[in-house]
């Protein structure tokens, strides 16, 4: 982000992430303690109606997490929330951006509000939700 203020549309979050392996899967598994076997498990997926596993869906808001943090200092976020889009397949390559959609004055700090989104590889949102910094 630029040192001066953002302007309004003004990206300020991006970061790309490797495909989502069976791996990461697993090993998001044993960190969140989320063991439901429609993760990692392929028979159960498929009993359930689903081609394969797929991610959990609080991986992919670590992932947005992660790229808001990694672009503005965790001490400036007022605030971050995010809505659940769609299912994030196995080999999903996310890419999670975030824009200035308003700038404020709260408290005399100025703040932008920023639109956040992680995508995969074929442009769909998987995950929506928005941001307040400090400026």
């Amino acid at each position: 982000m630029s040192t001066n203020s953002p302007s309004l549309g003004e990206r300020v979050v991006h970061k790309e992430f490797p495909p989502i392996t069976r791996h990461r899967l697993a090993l998001y598994c044993g960190a969140s303690g989320d063991h439901n076997p429609i993760h990692v498990d392929i028979d159960f997926a498929r009993a359930a109606g689903f081609p394969d596993v797929f991610s959990h869906g609080m991986l992919v808001m670590g992932y947005l997490g992660q790229a808001l943090t990694d672009a503005v200092a965790p001490s400036r976020i007022r605030s971050f929330s995010t809505r659940f889009a769609a299912i994030t397949q196995l080999g999903a390559r996310l890419t999670c951006e975030g824009t200035v959609t308003e700038l404020i004055e709260q408290g005399g700090e100025k703040r932008a509000k920023l639109a956040l989104t992680a995508k995969d590889q074929n442009g769909e949102v998987k995950l929506a939700g928005e941001a307040i910094i400090a400026l």
